[in-house]
């Protein structure tokens, strides 16, 4: 069960040149059911909030994930992720992952300087401090999803299509590959949502039962928002569904039979 949480705020993205679209804006919010096997495991939040870094105006994005009912009692996760984005190129300054899962803990804050390629990270668990190199373009986990999100062309993508993206997290850097499925309605709690399913390749063996174990699915419309996420693991399976939402910057479309 350890990182089963953090799969709901790993949604990667895509490397292109500048952003070409806004999905999103500040007050955005969004709910997800997370099942593992028959437990209604977790709930988890993603936020997008107005805000200040060192000066300069920044989208803040927070992340939670916390455990419920009788999967609480046996293993216990609280999770918080943040990370505060340039507006107009959606590059990361500050990344933030405080986690406890069944124990397991980490206490991290990741400052990113584009200019110099460098990640500063201060392991506030371990009273560290340390500076790492980094690809140019690079992303944390939660930046890479909203990056996507403003960055997607969804009338060229093709079915096949692959993409990656420089990604760093905790201390090391790597290349997140991402392959585009096709198109797939979906049905939620609030509707039919059209959506585009994508599958991101992850390292088989540690959590995932397959490097092709992990499924998600995007709205196919200006909005771009989550719908849902599966994952074959080691042990089980789990699914997550979107449950609530507000603050969409574009309509949502509802499929009307």
């Amino acid at each position: 069960m350890k990182k089963v949480f953090t799969l709901v705020l790993i949604l990667c993205g895509l490397v292109v040149q500048g952003q070409t679209h806004q999905a999103f804006e500040a007050g955005e919010w969004f709910r997800f059911r997370i099942h593992y096997g028959i437990f209604n495991a977790s709930y988890a939040t993603l936020e997008v909030q107005e805000d200040q870094l060192r000066g300069k105006p920044v989208y803040h994005v927070v992340g939670k994930g916390k455990s419920t009912g009788l999967l609480h009692l046996f293993f216990k996760v609280d999770d918080n992720y943040e990370t505060y984005i340039d507006k107009q190129t959606g590059a990361p300054y500050k990344f933030i992952r405080q986690i406890d899962e069944g124990g397991y803990t980490k206490d991290l804050e990741i400052d990113f300087n584009h200019q110099n390629n460098t990640a500063f990270v201060h392991d506030k668990k371990h009273n560290t401090k340390k500076t790492y190199q980094v690809e140019d373009n690079v992303h944390d986990m939660l930046s890479a999803f909203y990056y996507l999100r403003n960055t997607l062309d969804f009338e060229n993508i093709k079915e096949g299509d692959m993409y990656s993206l420089n990604m760093f997290f905790d201390d090391e850097n790597y290349e997140f590959q991402l392959k585009f499925l096709g198109r797939e309605v979906v049905k939620t709690k609030m509707g039919k949502i059209a959506t585009m399913k994508f599958r991101p390749y992850v390292m088989a063996g540690r959590v995932f039962e397959e490097k092709e174990s992990l499924t998600f699915w995007v709205s196919d419309d200006a909005n771009r928002m989550p719908v849902k996420i599966k994952a074959d693991l080691l042990v089980g399976s789990l699914d997550a569904s979107l449950d609530a939402f507000k603050g969409l910057k574009h309509p949502l479309k509802i499929i009307m039979d």
